[in-house]
């Protein structure tokens, strides 16, 4: 039996609807977890309350400014992501957090659609259901999707769709799914010129290195001069942590071992079969900056950071199984990778396995308890609030971020504090004596309950 070929999309004769089936039950467990946690009190202000703010921005036709992270902080000298405009005018039909929970949810399933149909093309039916199915619930988007609100929503059907038309040999096609990167964020750029090093390899030279070269200078131009541009210290925030130090490059990339268990997660769902395509080289730029900085929080699985590499891992293993040999064996991996897709989310503390428990779908009588506190405080008014409430208050109100505020010259008239105190992003002492400084401020407590404190300043 020869080995399993691409069939262009021109010989379907009719749309296979499992592909979207699948993307839609795939959207409907992300938005009910991440809404279900929204409602829980378990989304924060870093980072689904400063995405909010800045989206809240663009949708009344302002500057994208998070004044949680500080009064007038423009967010696109932090991180270079205009697409956010995207979601101005759902979000002003639909002022709410959770319209950024579900646009979230709506992106990262239907990046399953292109992969899914071309494992249809590749191998069967039913195996690419079990490949949409894997790659749906890999450990990297049940993480995005566990974590708030972020702008690498985008990148990942982008991704998917842009890689599958290069497998597929729709050069011109995969190059526009790409472009666009350069508005997710600032180091997609570099991705993208891999794509086109990919494009000139497998396709047009001349498109492909056109696409390299544009997006090297572009990448250059971002981080260079537009982003020092829009900070207000005139500088890329993030490029103290790319200094050498003195550092062995080697050993600054590879160690410590948390970084190597990353790779490990990365490539075993797909049985390492993804070694097997070059595709697997466009990964390569985002696991270079997130292990050679010095943040501790870039190098293991958790948070969002793995969203990006999913689309390119899954999109390699499927490349690689045109050269796998016989197509019975193709179909075999792919049913594999699905059986460990299943068994990681079901045998390990994955989020979407929470979707089985019956807590899940019961009211939270505390966190109603504490928005109807919250409603205490007017539309339109300026509050402090900790990291676990400001989430639940950006949609009205201009928040800055508890304990960093109240101080000298910026009081909002309210501030928000969780009881017992919220320590996700300040250790106990920090949240304490900005609790003491309170009253000599002027703020006297106006609603206690058992969740929450709400002071106003007299």
């Amino acid at each position: 039996m020869s080995a399993p070929t691409v069939r262009p999309p021109a010989v379907r004769k009719k749309a296979d609807p499992a592909p979207y089936l699948l993307a839609t039950a795939l959207f409907l467990a992300y938005a009910s977890w991440s809404v279900h946690r929204h409602l829980r009190l378990e989304t924060s202000g870093y980072d689904l309350g400063i995405f909010e703010q800045a989206v809240r921005g663009y949708a009344h036709l302002h500057a994208p400014e998070a004044t949680i992270k500080a009064p007038g902080f423009l967010l696109l000298g932090d991180h270079f992501h205009p697409i956010l405009v995207v979601l101005a005018p759902l979000y002003r039909l639909f002022p709410s957090p959770i319209t950024l929970l579900v646009a979230q949810a709506v992106l990262i399933a239907a990046s399953s659609i292109p992969i899914t149909r071309l494992a249809v093309r590749i191998v069967d039916r039913r195996a690419a259901v079990s490949a949409g199915l894997a790659y749906g619930m890999s450990w990297g988007l049940q993480a995005a999707v566990d974590f708030d609100f972020h702008e690498v929503a985008f990148a990942v059907p982008l991704l998917a769709f842009g890689l599958t038309a290069l497998v597929e040999r729709r050069f011109l096609a995969a190059v526009a799914w790409t472009l666009p990167l350069i508005a997710v964020k600032e180091d997609l750029p570099a991705t993208v010129a891999v794509i086109g090093l990919l494009v000139a390899l497998r396709g047009p030279r001349r498109l492909g290195t056109t696409t390299t070269l544009i997006w090297i200078c572009s990448g250059l131009v971002i981080v260079g001069a537009i982003l020092p541009a829009l900070n207000s210290a005139h500088v890329y925030p993030y490029a103290a942590g790319a200094a050498l130090d003195g550092q062995d490059p080697l050993h600054r990339l590879l160690l410590p071992a948390v970084k190597v268990h990353t790779l490990l997660w990365l490539l075993a769902p797909t049985l390492f079969l993804a070694l097997r395509s070059p595709l697997l080289l466009v990964a390569v730029p985002t696991l270079a900056w997130r292990f050679w900085s010095t943040n501790p929080l870039y190098w293991g699985t958790a948070f969002q950071y793995s969203a990006v590499l999913m689309p390119i891992v899954f999109v390699a293993f499927l490349d690689a199984l045109t050269t796998t040999g016989p197509a019975r064996r193709a179909r075999a991996a792919v049913h594999a990778t699905c059986v460990i897709a299943v068994a990681a989310t079901m045998l390990t503390p994955s989020p979407l396995r929470g979707l089985l428990s019956p807590d899940t779908w019961t009211t939270d009588a505390e966190a109603r308890q504490v928005r109807l506190a919250l409603a205490r405080i007017p539309d339109d008014a300026r509050v402090a609030a900790d990291n676990r409430l400001a989430p639940q208050l950006t949609s009205r109100a201009t928040v800055s971020f508890f304990p960093a505020y109240p101080q000298a010259g910026v009081r909002p008239e309210w501030v928000a504090v969780s009881d017992p105190l919220d320590t996700t992003m300040a250790t106990p002492a920090t949240m304490a004596a900005a609790l003491d400084r309170l009253p000599g401020y002027g703020y006297r407590i106006a609603l206690r309950t058992s969740e929450v404190i709400i002071f106003r300043r007299s």
